[in-house]
C-alpha cells in the first residue's frame, strides 16, 4: 500500500491521453455511487476448511467481545503517523494519525474486526493499522503460498468517500528495522481501494524507484471490479497465491475465486525476482485516509468526507503446500467456456493493456489503449467436441480517422497464425459499443486463447469489453 500503488492510476496508462483518463475515473466514480447502497451486511461465514494437499498456518476469525482489541499474540499495531526512523506519513503522504484505541480498531463482537477511520472537531483523521507478528509467510520450496480474507470494504461512496484508501497486503520482512529498503525487499498488495469505487487494485512492486524492472511507482498491477454487490456493499474474498512449483514462479491474484492478476518472474530480471521473494512476508490491514492513491483519482478528504465508515473483516487465512506438485489450487483456474461471454480484463496475463470502468450495458470494465503489438492471454478455453466457427468481441473505438487495426484471435502461442479476425475502426467512441463477429477455422478441445492487435498505425485503435465463440 506505498505511494506507488496510488500511481498506477495514472502513470501506467501509457498513451492514454488525459481527457480519456478523466472520463474513466468520472465514470467509475457514478457507477460505484448508484450501484453501491446497500446496508452492511453480516459476516457469517467461517474461514474455509484447507483443501486436499494444503495445511493451514494462521488463521484469525477475530472472535471476542464486542468492543475488544484485537489478539495481540497475532497482531501488533502500527501507531502514530510512521514507523520509527521510517518516511512520514507512512510513506504514502496519507494524513491520519494511525492509533491502537478501539475507536478505530476494534472487534464487533460477531466474528468481525473493524478499522475505523474518524474524524475530531479539529478536522484531524485518526485510523488503525495492524500487521502480523509473523514475518514469515513463504512459500516452501517448491510450494506454495495462499494469503486470503474475506472483507467488506467501508461502505461509502461518492463524495462522502473521497480520500478512503483501505487495504489488505503484505511487506517483505527485511522492511522491518530498516524502513527505507522498499520497493526492492517486495510489496504484495491484495486488496486497494479508493474513493469507494467498485474495483479492487492487486500489484507487485519490487526493484528500484522510480522506475526500474517493476515500473515504480506504479509497480506490477492489475484491477477488477467485485460482482454479485459492489466491493462497498458486501463481503467479497481476496486472495494472493504465490507458487513456487510453476516454471516461472507466479504470483496470482482472485476475488472470489476469479484469478484476474498474474505477475511471473520473468517479467523481471532474475535478482529483482530474488530480492522480493527470497525472504517471508507481514500482512498488514490498514484503512488510510489521503495520499498519493487518492490523489490520482480526485484528492484526499475534505469537508464533505463522511468519517465512521469501517472495513470488516470476516477472517484472515494463510495456507501452504509442499512441494513436489502436491496440493489442489484452490479454486481451479482455466476452464473457461468458450460459448459463454469471457471477460476481457480476466486475462491471465498481458502486454500493453490498461483496464478502465465500461459504461457498456452490464457496466463493469473494459481492457483499453490497444494498439499495434499489444495482446492479452485468456487461459484453458474450452471449446468441447463439436467446432466453434465464429468468433464474436465487444468493441469500441475512438480512433481518428485513418487509424484502425485487427482484433486477432490466437491459440497457444502468439506465434501461431490467427484462426481468425476482424477490422476495426473508429464506432463513434471509446464507449460506443457494438459487437462485431468474425468466422475462424474450426477448433475443438481445449486451447489457451490470445487475442492479438495489429495495426499499420502506433495510436490506440480499440477497446474490448467481452468475447466469445460460436459454432
Amino acid at each position: 500500500m506505498s505511494e506507488p500503488s496510488g500511481a498506477s492510476a495514472g502513470t501506467r496508462r501509457r498513451r492514454r491521453s488525459v481527457r480519456r483518463a478523466l472520463v474513466a475515473v468520472l465514470g467509475t466514480l457514478g457507477l460505484a455511487a448508484a450501484a453501491a447502497t446497500a446496508a452492511t451486511l453480516p459476516a457469517n461465514a467461517s474461514a474455509p476448511t484447507p483443501p486436499s494437499g494444503w495445511t493451514q498456518v494462521f488463521l484469525d476469525e477475530f472472535d471476542g467481545s464486542a468492543g475488544s482489541g484485537v489478539n495481540t499474540a497475532n497482531w501488533q499495531y502500527d501507531t502514530g503517523t510512521s514507523y520509527p526512523g521510517g518516511p512520514a506519513n507512512w510513506g504514502t503522504g496519507e494524513i491520519e494519525t494511525m492509533t491502537s484505541s478501539t475507536s478505530n480498531v476494534s472487534l464487533d463482537g460477531n466474528g468481525n474486526l473493524r478499522i475505523t477511520p474518524r474524524r475530531d472537531a479539529a478536522g484531524n483523521w485518526t485510523s488503525g493499522r495492524i500487521e502480523t507478528k509473523r514475518a514469515d509467510f513463504q512459500p516452501p520450496a517448491g510450494g506454495k503460498l495462499r494469503v486470503q480474507a474475506r472483507i467488506q470494504m467501508p461502505n461509502v461512496t461518492g463524495a462522502a468517500a473521497k480520500g478512503y484508501w483501505p487495504a489488505f497486503w503484505m511487506l517483505g520482512a527485511p522492511y522491518r528495522g530498516n524502513y527505507w529498503n522498499w520497493p526492492g525487499i517486495g510489496e504484495i498488495d491484495i486488496l486497494e481501494n479508493v474513493q469507494g469505487l467498485n474495483t479492487n487494485w492487486a500489484t507487485l512492486h519490487c526493484g528500484t524507484s522510480p522506475g526500474g524492472p517493476c515500473n515504480e511507482t506504479s509497480g506490477i498491477g492489475g484491477s477488477t471490479p467485485c460482482t454479485g454487490t459492489t466491493c462497498q456493499a458486501g463481503f467479497h474474498t481476496y486472495a494472493v497465491e504465490w507458487d513456487k512449483s510453476t516454471g516461472p514462479e507466479e504470483i496470482r491474484f482472485y476475488v472470489d475465486g476469479v484469478n484476474f492478476h498474474t505477475v511471473r518472474a520473468n517479467q523481471v530480471d532474475a535478482t529483482t525476482w530474488t530480492n522480493a521473494t527470497n525472504h517471508g512476508y507481514f500482512i498488514i490491514l490498514n484503512v488510510a485516509m489521503g495520499g498519493g492513491f487518492p490523489d490520482a483519482f480526485g484528492g484526499g478528504p475534505d469537508g464533505g468526507t463522511e468519517p465512521g465508515h469501517p472495513m470488516v473483516v470476516d477472517y484472515v487465512q494463510v495456507l501452504q503446500s509442499s512441494g513436489g506438485g502436491g496440493g489442489t489450487t484452490p479454486p481451479p483456474s482455466g476452464n473457461r467456456d468458450a460459448y459463454s461471454p469471457i471477460q476481457a480484463e480476466s486475462h491471465d496475463s498481458q502486454s500493453g493493456v490498461i483496464t478502465e470502468p465500461t459504461t457498456d450495458t452490464g457496466g463493469g470494465q473494459n481492457i483499453g489503449a490497444l494498439a499495434n503489438g499489444d495482446w492479452a492471454l485468456y487461459k484453458g478455453v474450452d471449446f468441447g467436441s463439436t467446432p466453434a466457427r465464429q468468433f464474436y468481441a465487444r468493441v469500441a473505438s475512438g480512433a481518428a480517422n485513418g487509424v484502425s487495426g485487427l482484433v486477432e484471435v490466437r491459440l497457444d502461442s502468439r506465434g501461431n497464425s490467427p484462426v481468425g479476425s476482424f477490422a476495426v475502426g473508429n464506432t463513434g467512441g471509446w464507449q460506443s459499443w457494438r459487437t462485431v463477429p468474425a468466422n475462424i477455422s474450426p477448433v475443438t478441445g481445449t486451447h489457451d486463447v490470445y487475442l492479438t492487435f495489429t495495426s499499420g498505425q502506433p495510436a490506440d485503435f480499440v477497446n474490448v469489453n467481452w468475447f466469445n465463440f460460436g459454432h
